[in-house]
């Protein structure tokens, strides 16, 4: 759905839904924490606290979305999208210290049972109303989270259900407060924060796992090693790691492919498997795939391996006059080893002598030299 919209038109979708959360909550605070005092009722006050802290979350949202739409640079070449994880965290540690004070003001309450505030009725129309706005803000938000793929506004839309839900409960410690029982509001008061405490707490583990780079779920990781594996020209895959950067998901993968092939054909494949994987995964946004000629994720190298200047070096070294005559030479590094292809021009093939002289050299180079375990000499075609 979001690869309908540009980077521009989903950066104004969070701030719109964002700003209408915030002017609900304004309203909501105000009617709630005045009728609540007007009202006698702790469990609305507490209520309207807690819109109060849905505001804050609101211009907190704002922020992280202006911060986190900022474009990769030197600095950040990954782009600010964590800019909202971290908003999250902070988010997450406000409500459970809003949770904590109106816990603890409930609790010096009810040791001194006169300081009980007994609500009045209009407390129960103040509850009902904002039950539904909570409930009309959840179902918006969430609407535009999943269009935007914004765990941060999911977050906030949890957080206007977890509104409409303690306002149930307001409103069923009100109507229990008017019935009689005198507990009931405070009761409801101390359910309200341990809801919001729990909120708090879910915000901020999420997004510390995402911080430290924890992966994706495991049947999401499955899901991309199948793909992987699936694609033409992929023989195995090892070493896939993933990890969250705000609503995008990085990927990670090693393939192995035929270890013949040329590196451009190689290159061909990695984009391949990378231009699939953004293509069936919407949160995937970034995929680096290193080619691999062999499954090396275990093997273990005792030496190092030659390079290609090493390689020209023995080659002049074993072929002596003989060097000049050849057209060129292919290295493959396979099983810990590497094997040399020595390529003659096809204008040699009368020439018998010097082609018998240079396999023969060749076959020396491969025998004396330990890191080369074979010797192919052939004609270009």
């Amino acid at each position: 759905m979001a690869k309908a919209y540009d980077a521009v038109k989903l950066t104004k979708l969070k701030n719109r839904v964002t700003i209408v959360g915030a002017l609900v909550n304004v309203f909501l605070s105000i009617i709630k924490i005045g009728f609540g005092i007007l009202g006698q009722s702790a469990a609305l006050i507490a209520d309207g606290v807690h819109s109060l802290s849905d505001l804050a979350s609101d211009l907190l949202v704002l922020v992280a979305v202006r911060l986190g739409a900022r474009e990769a640079d030197h600095d950040h070449p990954y782009g600010h999208r964590r800019f909202e994880t971290i908003a999250t965290v902070i988010l997450g540690m406000g409500l459970i210290i809003i949770a904590g004070g109106i816990a603890w003001d409930i609790y010096e309450r009810i040791l001194q049972p006169e300081r009980l505030l007994v609500p009045q009725q209009s407390a129960l129309g103040i509850a009902a109303i904002s039950i539904l706005a909570n409930e009309w803000l959840y179902q918006y938000t969430k609407r535009v989270a999943i269009i935007t793929r914004s765990k941060l506004l999911l977050a906030n839309a949890w957080h206007h259900r977890s509104d409409a839900i303690s306002s149930i409960v307001v409103l069923i410690g009100v109507a229990g407060s008017l019935l009689g029982y005198i507990w009931a509001d405070a009761i409801a008061a101390i359910i309200v924060a341990l809801m919001v405490a729990k909120i708090g707490i879910n915000l901020v583990s999420e997004s510390i796992k995402e911080l430290v780079d924890t992966g994706l779920s495991d049947e999401v990781v499955e899901e991309i090693r199948a793909e992987i594996a699936a694609t033409k020209g992929v023989r195995n895959i090892h070493l896939l790691r993933t990890r969250q950067m705000g609503e995008d998901a990085l990927v990670d993968a090693h393939i192995v492919v035929n270890s013949r092939i040329t590196v451009s054909e190689g290159h061909m494949i990695a984009d391949v498997v990378r231009d699939m994987l953004i293509d069936k995964f919407d949160d995937v946004q970034e995929v680096l795939v290193h080619v691999d000629p062999e499954n090396d994720e275990y093997k273990v190298r005792h030496e190092a391996s030659l390079l290609r200047e090493d390689v020209d070096r023995l080659l002049k070294e074993y072929l002596a006059e003989n060097y000049p005559l050849i057209d060129g030479f292919r290295i493959h590094y396979i099983k810990g080893c590497l094997e040399l292809e020595v390529i003659l021009p096809d204008t040699m093939f009368s020439m018998s002598q010097q082609v018998n002289t240079i396999k023969n050299r060749c076959t020396v180079l491969a025998q004396e030299v330990e890191q080369i375990s074979g010797v192919l000499v052939f004609f270009k075609a």
